[in-house]
């Protein structure tokens, strides 16, 4: 390991706390600057014990679609969702679901959990100790909660997989 890689373990994070301090600051006077630069010298070093090894991306084309498809669901579930709450309550219809796992590593149940939390309609609420299963509050349940099952794990897991390589 080289001087460099001890001093900054994670230099993309190191410069964006720079960033960000300045901006929020406002400043890029030298006092700024040099106080900056040690926050993203020192908080990096002293966050690197924490970290957890995150499994790698091995497809990392196949993230531009994934992106593009959740867009995709967030603007139209966007309008379900308001459509539903605008409607009469009667037709709002909440429950919750478990949804079995195939993800080997926490960092493909977290993308997963994130998405899943991002469409509206939708809240990832907890992922179970033994990370199988991952329990979802829908706002609209239909009657064969199997739907909502078969709809995450084709249309979002299956893709996580594909770009985890898991």
């Amino acid at each position: 390991m080289s001087m460099v890689s001890k001093v900054l373990p994670l230099p993309l994070h190191s410069v964006t706390l720079l960033i960000v301090w300045l901006a929020l600051n406002a400043s890029i006077g030298l006092g700024h600057i040099l106080l900056g630069t040690a926050l993203g010298i020192i908080i990096p070093l002293l966050c690197k014990p924490l970290r957890m090894p995150e499994a790698p991306v091995k497809r990392p084309l196949k993230v531009i679609s994934y992106i593009a498809i959740v867009a995709k669901d967030i603007l139209v579930a966007n309008v379900q969702v308001a459509l539903l709450v605008v409607g009469p309550m009667r037709n709002i219809k909440p429950g919750f679901v478990a949804v079995p796992l195939d993800l080997p590593n926490i960092f493909p149940i977290t993308v997963l959990a994130s998405t899943v939390t991002m469409t509206p309609g939708t809240v990832s609420c907890e992922i179970s100790s033994d990370k199988k299963w991952l329990y979802v509050h829908v706002l609209n349940m239909p009657d064969d909660e199997q739907e909502i099952i078969d709809f995450i794990k084709q249309r979002y897991e299956a893709r996580i997989k594909e770009i985890f390589a898991c």
